[in-house]
C-alpha cells in the first residue's frame, strides 16, 4: 500500500492539476502605457525586419528583397551553420546519464568467425544511401555500354570503395580461407572514410567573373549555385569525415568483427587487449573511432588502445611517411604525375568542354573548371548524398575522369613514382617485426618508423592476432609498391593520351574511400601446404598473386610459405635506400613525362662516376 501511495504521489506532482480551473478575467484592461509600449515595439520591430532581410550586409539579403530568390530556398539545405552548437542552452549531461541501471541479460555470444564459417563471401557494394543520377547522359550517337553500369566505380580515389570481381586481379579465388587452412592472424590496413575535399580551390575556379554568368539549360542549376557559393553558403567542408565517411568505418568495422571475431579470443586467452593505429589527422582519428565503435560495439572503452601516430612535419610515421621525405615533397618528384593529368583532361574533355560552354554565357569555361565539375560531383555525393553536376557527363567522360586519378597516383606514389617504393618501405619494416614477433632493433629504424612508439611493447606490439591500421591512399599505394605485387603494375607504364585497353592499375578499385588490404596469415593441414605457415593479401576481397616476390610460388589462391615471403621483403628493403630515395640529386635525371619512367617505384640509379 505505501509502495501505491508513492506512485500515486508522484502521479499527482508531475501531472497538471484539473481540480480547481483557474477563474479568467472576463475583461482585458490595458493603460496608456501599454498601448504606446505595443506602438513603439511594432516600429521597433519592422526596422529590424526590414534591415535583416534587406539589407546588403546580411546573410539573408536577396531571400525577401531579390524577387528572384523564392522562400523555399531558404529551406533547402544550403546555409552552412556548423552543429553542433558551441554552447547549446539546455545541455545539462548530468541529468541525462547514459547508464541508469536495469539492463537486462547481457550474455555474450561466441564470436562470429564469417570468413571460415560462410559458404559464400559476402559482397560490399560501396554506395548505399548515395543517389547516383537517374540516367547518365548519352555520349553523341553512342549507347550507353551496360545497363548496370556504376557512376560510382568510375571516380578513382574518390570511388568509395566496392569489393573487387572474383579474378580482378587474375586469381580464381574469394577472400574466405581455402580449403584445409584457417585465418590465425589478420594485418587490416585500410584507408580513411570518404571525406570532404581537402581544400575547396576547385570550386573557387569559378572565380569572380562568374558572377556575372548567364546558365542554361543543363547548366541552367549553376545560376543558383554559385550564388549560393558566392554568398558564403558552399556546402562543402574540408578533409573532415562526411556523414556517408563515417558510415563506411562503422560498416567496415561490423564486417571485419563478423569475419574475424575469433582471433578475439586470443586476446582473451592473453589477459591482453588489440593496439591500433591512426595518424593525428582529424579524419583520420574519427575514421579510427568509428571502425571501433562498429568492431567493438558501444562503449568500446577498455576493449582496445587507439595509438595515434603524429602526423606533421619532422614527425617520422608510416602512415604518412612523405612528412619525412623531402624529394616527396618536390613537384618535379613527388607530384610528377599532374604533368600526366593536364595533358589527359586537354585530351579527354576537349570535346565536353564546347558542348558545355553552350549552356553559358558570359564566362569561358577553362578545361580544368569542366575537370572540376567532375570533382563536385563526387564530392558533393559522398558529402551531401547526391549532386546535379553528376547529370553533366557521359560514361565515356566517367571513364576518362577515373583514368586521370590512373595516372595521377601511378606517377606520384605508386610503381611509376621515383619515391613509391622507399615511402612504403617503413610500414613493410614493422609488417616483418610483427610477423617474425620480434621487435625493431634500434640501430634498425633507417626508414620512416617512429623510433619511440615502434620501440616499444606497449605501443607497438608484435605478438597480436589482429592489427588494424588507418591511413591515406597515396600510402596504400606506396605499400602495395613497396610489397612488390608486379600484378599491379603489368600493364604499366601509362600513357597520357588514350586510356589503354587492358591496365591492371585501377585507383578506383585500389585506393578508394575506405579501401582495405587484408593480409591473412593462414595454418593449413593438407600435405602440400602444413609444413608452414602461409600468407596471402587481398586488395578489396579480391586475392593478389605474390609470385613477384621472390622464392613465391604461382598458387591458386595467392598464398606464399610465410618464411619465404618475409625473406624477400628483407632483401627488397635492403635494396632500398631511404637516403637516396628521399634526399639523392637526383632531380635531373628525371625530366617531364616518359623521359624517365618507372615500373617498380624505385627512384633512378646514380651516375656512376
Amino acid at each position: 500500500m505505501d509502495i501505491e501511495r508513492g506512485y500515486d504521489e508522484e502521479r499527482k506532482a508531475l501531472l497538471p492539476a484539473f481540480d480547481k480551473p483557474k477563474e479568467v478575467p472576463s475583461q482585458l484592461k490595458f493603460s496608456s502605457l501599454h498601448l504606446s509600449s505595443a506602438f513603439v515595439g511594432g516600429i521597433i520591430g519592422c526596422l529590424l525586419f526590414q534591415y535583416t532581410f534587406c539589407h546588403p550586409s546580411t546573410p539573408f539579403y536577396g531571400d525577401i528583397a531579390n524577387p528572384q530568390t523564392s522562400i523555399g530556398s531558404v529551406l533547402e539545405s544550403t546555409l552552412v551553420e556548423p552543429f553542433p552548437p558551441s554552447s547549446p542552452s539546455n545541455a545539462f549531461p548530468s541529468m541525462f546519464p547514459s547508464d541508469v541501471g536495469y539492463a537486462g541479460g547481457t550474455p555474450t555470444g561466441a564470436e562470429p568467425a564469417l570468413i571460415a564459417t560462410a559458404p559464400e563471401y559476402p559482397v560490399h557494394t560501396g554506395g548505399a544511401q548515395l543517389v547516383q543520377p537517374l540516367n547518365t547522359k548519352k555520349g553523341k550517337g553512342k549507347k550507353n555500354k551496360e545497363k548496370e553500369w556504376d557512376l560510382f566505380k568510375h571516380w578513382g580515389n574518390l570511388s568509395p570503395w566496392y569489393s573487387n570481381e572474383r579474378g580482378t586481379f587474375g586469381l580464381d579465388s574469394d577472400p574466405d580461407a581455402p580449403d584445409t587452412c584457417r585465418v590465425t592472424s589478420l594485418h587490416l590496413l585500410h584507408r580513411h572514410g570518404a571525406r570532404y575535399p581537402s581544400e575547396d580551390s576547385f570550386a573557387k575556379r569559378f572565380g569572380e567573373g562568374s558572377k556575372k554568368w548567364k546558365a542554361k539549360n543543363d547548366l541552367a542549376f549553376l545560376n543558383d549555385w554559385h550564388v549560393k557559393f558566392f554568398s558564403l553558403t558552399y556546402k562543402l567542408g574540408e578533409n573532415i569525415l562526411t556523414p556517408f565517411g563515417r558510415q563506411q568505418m562503422f560498416d567496415l568495422g561490423v564486417s571485419m568483427r563478423l569475419k574475424y571475431g575469433y582471433l578475439l579470443n586470443d586476446f582473451t586467452e592473453t589477459k591482453t587487449i588489440p593496439v591500433f593505429r591512426t595518424t593525428s589527422k582529424d579524419r583520420m582519428v574519427h575514421s579510427a573511432l568509428n571502425f571501433a565503435l562498429g568492431f567493438f560495439g558501444y562503449p568500446f572503452e577498455g576493449q582496445y588502445q587507439q595509438s595515434i601516430v603524429i602526423e606533421e612535419k619532422e614527425f617520422n610515421n608510416t602512415l604518412k611517411p612523405d612528412e619525412t621525405c623531402e624529394n616527396a615533397k618536390k613537384d618535379s618528384i613527388g607530384k610528377r604525375g599532374e604533368w600526366y593529368v593536364e595533358r589527359w583532361t586537354k585530351t579527354y574533355l576537349k570535346k565536353t568542354r564546347k558542348r558545355l560552354q553552350s549552356h553559358l554565357d558570359d564566362y569561358r569555361l577553362s578545361i580544368d573548371d569542366v575537370y572540376a565539375m567532375q570533382q563536385m560531383c563526387a564530392h558533393e555525393t559522398v558529402a551531401l548524398g547526391y549532386s546535379k553536376f553528376c547529370e553533366l557527363f557521359t560514361q565515356e567522360e566517367w571513364e576518362g575522369f577515373d583514368y586521370s586519378y590512373d595516372l595521377e597516383y601511378w606517377y606520384n606514389s605508386a610503381f611509376g613514382s621515383p619515391v613509391g617504393r622507399v615511402l612504403g618501405a617503413g610500414w613493410i619494416q614493422e609488417l616483418l617485426a610483427r610477423l617474425e614477433h620480434k621487435p625493431i632493433k634500434a640501430n634498425q629504424h633507417r626508414f620512416s618508423t617512429n623510433k619511440t612508439l615502434d620501440g616499444n611493447p606497449v605501443t607497438f606490439p608484435v605478438n597480436q592476432s589482429l592489427y588494424v591500421d588507418v591511413t591515406h591512399e597515396e600510402v596504400v599505394l606506396s605499400i602495395l609498391t613497396a610489397l612488390n605485387l608486379t600484378t599491379l603494375a603489368a600493364n604499366g607504364p601509362l600513357p597520357y593520351d588514350h586510356i589503354p585497353k587492358r591496365h591492371s592499375f585501377k585507383g578506383s578499385q585500389l585506393s578508394g574511400f575506405g579501401s582495405n588490404v587484408q593480409i591473412q596469415v593462414l595454418e593449413c593441414s593438407s600435405s602440400s601446404l602444413a609444413s608452414e605457415e602461409q600468407i596471402r593479401i587481398i586488395i578489396n576481397d579480391a586475392p593478389v598473386p605474390l609470385t613477384g616476390i621472390r622464392g613465391c610460388p604461382k598458387q591458386k589462391d595467392g598464398m606464399c610459405p610465410l618464411k619465404t615471403f618475409v625473406k624477400a621483403q628483407r632483401e627488397i628493403l635492403e635494396e632500398t635506400s631511404w637516403e637516396w630515395g628521399c634526399f639523392g640529386d637526383y632531380e635531373g635525371l628525371l625530366g617531364k613525362g616518359p623521359k624517365w619512367e618507372s615500373v617498380t617505384g624505385d627512384a633512378p640509379k646514380p651516375k656512376s662516376k
